[in-house]
């Protein structure tokens, strides 16, 4: 018999002996299960069972919890962990198929087994019956780990504009890591030698095996949680490839993406790029890397705020001697150190100016002063009253109009004759 068909076959220590049944169980039962009919708990169990067959043969993922080898017997029994969840079943297999497939298999490697789910109706139990088990070597965990990579990075789990910076100066740091681990301990000591009021609300959980990611799952979602917790460290010493898978896995990159708070990724050595290190804020080189990151350094914030200090005061400095100097250049002024100087040499200009404007009036008046005594002169002179003056007259008819020549009038007609002073009437005679 090969491998593969001792597997399929159902193992000894799960097989049952048929039941006697008697007359009322040999009744069909009703379709529907109702408070009067109600099915007995064999047709609930074939029910399932019968459910659970559907599903058919399945390769499934997982991590090695437990390995139970029985002396003398053919039947290998396995806890198979999911390594992101506090989730497990038992795989029964042949010795041959586990032989065949993994024969160094140890507890917390990774394997893929090819299996068919069984109910046990006996025991109420499901597990899985594998016929092919096959160790995950490392080569292939690298191509998983490329491949998961690559799937994270295309939906923007690595984008850097999602990266959230750390604050200068957190109230409250949580720390995820192993208990009383070096990494730990790296964290503590270095963050409280640069800040020694550093306050940390660590953690302490599983960093390597089955139940690590679920661990640091819980714990993170437990500081980020915590409004008094300003930005989250996870933590972790230097290890082979196997040893950081839990900070690669899927289901903890996705729950650092949804956190509010900022995470810091501080596993193993500067070398060491578990997919965490892409998916947090920020990464550190090393945990003690991570302590320089989280808090400013007391002493060279001592020195920086000296020195601006420092600054500042020669700053202020020069501006006061520079006002200073400029208050200085104003009050040598003139206008300010002899005020009443532009006072005098204002009175010395209007004086000027009224002076002038004194002679111009003077001028422009004598000027018209002598244009009218010209222009009377001239009408004088050219007025009919300085002629009549002479000895003239003037000779007008009755109706006003002046006589220049004898034919203008005839005789018997009257004529009035003004002279220089009054006037007189005349008729002509001939």
């Amino acid at each position: 018999m090969s491998a593969g068909e001792v597997g399929r076959g159902t193992p000894p220590e799960q097989s049952t002996p048929p039941e006697r049944s008697t007359p009322s169980e040999r009744s069909t039962p009703p379709e529907r299960s109702t408070s009067e009919e109600p099915w007995p708990v064999r047709v609930v169990s074939q029910k399932v069972g019968a459910w659970i067959a559907r599903l058919g043969w399945v390769w499934v993922d997982g991590q090695v919890a437990q390995i139970s080898r029985r002396p003398g017997a053919a039947t290998v029994f396995l806890t198979l962990r999911d390594p992101s969840a506090d989730l497990s079943l038992t795989v029964t297999t042949n010795r041959d198929v586990l032989d065949a497939g993994a024969p160094e298999l140890r507890e917390g490697a990774r394997v893929v087994l090819h299996a068919k789910p069984e109910f046990y109706a006996a025991r109420g139990t499901l597990s899985l019956r594998a016929d092919e088990i096959r160790q995950v070597g490392l080569g292939e965990l690298l191509a998983r780990l490329e491949k998961l990579k690559k799937l994270l990075a295309a939906e923007g789990l690595f984008d850097r504009s999602r990266k959230r910076r750390l604050p200068f100066l957190p109230g409250r740091v949580g720390l995820i890591t192993g208990r009383a681990s070096a990494a730990e301990r790296d964290v503590l000591t270095n963050a409280r030698r640069r800040w020694p009021a550093v306050d940390f609300r660590t953690v302490n959980v599983a960093v390597q095996g089955s139940a690590a990611v679920p661990d640091i799952v819980g714990a993170l979602k437990v500081l980020d949680a915590d409004p008094t917790v300003d930005v989250i460290v996870i933590a972790r010493g230097g290890g082979g490839i196997e040893d950081l898978l839990p900070f690669s896995d899927e289901a903890l990159c996705r729950a650092v993406f949804a956190c509010r708070t900022p995470v810091v990724s501080a596993i193993g050595h500067e070398t060491d790029a578990p997919l965490l290190d892409y998916v947090a804020d920020v990464r550190a080189s090393t945990p003690t890397d991570a302590a320089k990151r989280i808090v400013p350094d007391l002493t060279e914030e001592v020195r920086l705020i000296g020195q601006a200090r420092s600054r500042l005061e020669r700053a202020v400095r020069h501006l006061v001697d520079r006002e200073q100097h400029r208050v200085d250049l104003l009050r040598s002024r003139p206008v300010l150190a002899r005020p009443q100087v532009m006072v005098d040499q204002r009175a010395v200009e209007v004086t000027a100016l009224r002076d002038r404007a004194g002679r111009c009036l003077t001028h422009r008046l004598g000027a018209a002063d002598d244009d009218l005594r010209h222009t009377l002169a001239r009408l004088r002179a050219l007025s009919p009253a300085a002629t009549l003056d002479r000895g003239y007259a003037i000779v007008q008819r009755a109706d006003g109009h002046v006589v220049r020549a004898a034919s203008e009038v005839a005789k018997g007609d009257p004529l009035r004759v003004r002279l220089a002073e009054g006037e007189l009437t005349a008729t002509v005679d001939g």
